[in-house]
């Protein structure tokens, strides 16, 4: 049995003729829409603009919804330098979402800080009352640096996901991730952990 995995250490995109030319109109119209951004693909729903600070080299797949709710009196959504995001994501903000430098969010990923209703501890709501005129429940949610976060996955309300850990794809986090874990599954679970003295995942 051969062994085909090897390293690659130059990422290269391959764009076609087509999409090389819809980048630069893209590009160019960024600087308008989203200055300081390096891509924004559209299309792109964006809602509540003025409470999101879109950071340093921020760049966004196709087909992305990028949303604050409510009035807020600062950017309550902020991305830090370098944010990479892919395909089909979906931010949803009403309380506080935070993302820091280098982080790397695959496709098809929904991060949002809010609930229709309450299901546990005191006051709960009713399975009477229709989900979308329940009371929305929320908590912020913190990415810290160089964070990688796996395609299908959802990070839930509430959630701190520490420097340099990484989320298996297709993971619901329901709970905070510490530095240098690996976590993955539903609900997510740490896998490995970084050890710092042997320089290895164990």
């Amino acid at each position: 049995m051969h062994d085909n995995k090897h390293e690659v250490q130059v990422r290269i995109s391959n764009y076609g003729i087509a999409e090389t030319i819809r980048n630069v109109f893209t590009v160019l119209r960024n600087k308008v829409e989203f200055p300081g951004a390096r891509l924004i693909r559209y299309p792109v729903i964006v809602r509540g603009k003025k409470y999101i600070d879109f950071g340093k080299k921020l760049t966004i797949g196709y087909n992305c919804r990028i949303e604050v709710n409510g009035k807020h009196n600062n950017k309550v959504l902020s991305f830090g330098e370098n944010v990479n995001i892919g395909d089909n994501v979906n931010i949803r903000c009403a309380n506080g979402i935070s993302i820091g430098n280098n982080v790397l969010i695959g496709s098809r990923v929904l991060i949002i800080d809010n609930s229709h209703g309450k299901y546990s501890g005191d006051n709960q709501d009713s399975p009477e009352i229709p989900p979308n005129q329940r009371k929305l429940y929320t908590a912020p949610i913190v990415i810290e640096d160089n964070v990688w976060i796996g395609e299908g996955t959802v990070i839930q309300a509430g959630v701190k996901i520490s420097t340099g850990s990484i989320v298996a794809a297709n993971s619901v986090v329901t709970k905070d991730v510490k530095a240098g874990e690996i976590v993955g599954g539903l609900p997510a679970k740490v896998i490995k952990r970084w050890n710092q003295e042997k320089q290895v995942w164990l």
